[in-house]
């Protein structure tokens, strides 16, 4: 299976696809400056010890919550004024989520990496217009997706003349509360643009909960060294002080004082993975 060498440049010194994996991490949502700060005080300090490229993310809109009743957001403005304060504070690369096309031009100003949720992997209009934006594109595989069928997706954004694009695993979905990786898709995606793997919605539960999300988050170490081993380019990692009174996803998320052994473990995973990445058993 041949692998995509094309790397995803967020910026000069952070390059998603080549021999330093990358981290995507930080709480769910922006909730406020101060966990914010926290938060990315402390996993750039332990990204940094091991050896991973660090980009913070928070949510500034959570627009697919269960229940029209869950906490969304602080507001747009206030939430991008947050994200650059951050980014600024620790002089970070900045990803966020964007779900319609007339929030690009605003979200583009501030982060420096434009995330596809999931369920609009196939909006043309919107990968289009991230792809305009000329900032970095992650596009999340749909829980519905072939996973081959992600090289649509990452060609609609470099049919704008992006070729800042990459791909995100974060399980399917067969109903019932539940969501299933299937490792073959890492390798399978990464034929078209570097990979990263979505350890925290891939042990989530949609709805679980009956009106909210639940989680198992004692499975997020396993699957992460699963993930690692495939020697894949990067992780998304969700986390928070606090798991219990997060605003969004608390069941999924690695509490923070976890994060420094997890990410340890999750780097000697991709180091052997990477060691026999080009391992052929046909040839």
């Amino acid at each position: 299976m041949t692998r995509n060498n094309q790397a995803m440049r967020i910026t000069d010194s952070v390059i998603l696809g080549k021999d330093k994996p990358v981290l995507f991490s930080g709480p769910c949502a922006v909730e406020s400056y101060d966990i914010c700060l926290e938060i990315g005080t402390k996993v750039k300090e332990w990204a940094e010890l091991h050896g991973f490229s660090y980009v913070f993310k928070a949510s500034f809109d959570k627009a697919n919550r269960t229940s029209s009743g869950s906490f969304r957001s602080i507001g747009m403005d206030k939430s991008l004024e947050v994200l650059q304060r951050v980014g600024n504070a620790l002089n970070v690369p900045l990803v966020t989520d964007i779900h319609e096309s007339y929030q690009v031009k605003d979200v583009a100003e501030v982060v420096d990496v434009l995330q596809i949720p999931a369920f609009l992997c196939r909006q043309t209009d919107l990968l289009l217009a991230a792809g305009e934006s000329g900032k970095a594109v992650k596009i999340k595989r749909g829980q519905f997706m072939a996973p081959e069928d992600m090289q649509y997706a990452v060609s609609k954004v470099r049919s704008t003349g992006n070729e800042n694009v990459c791909l995100t695993e974060r399980g399917f979905s067969l109903g019932y509360h539940n969501l299933v990786v299937d490792m073959r898709g890492l390798p399978i995606m990464r034929q078209f643009a570097p990979v990263v793997f979505d350890i925290t919605h891939s042990v989530q539960q949609p709805g679980g909960q009956g009106g909210t999300s639940g989680g198992q988050r004692e499975f997020a170490p396993i699957l992460a060294r699963a993930a690692a081993a495939t020697g894949i380019d990067g992780f998304f990692i969700e986390t928070h002080p606090d798991p219990s009174v997060a605003l969004s996803d608390g069941p999924n998320l690695i509490p923070l004082h976890k994060m420094g052994v997890f990410l340890e473990m999750l780097k000697e995973a991709w180091v052997l993975g990477r060691k026999y990445q080009d391992f052929d058993v046909n040839n």
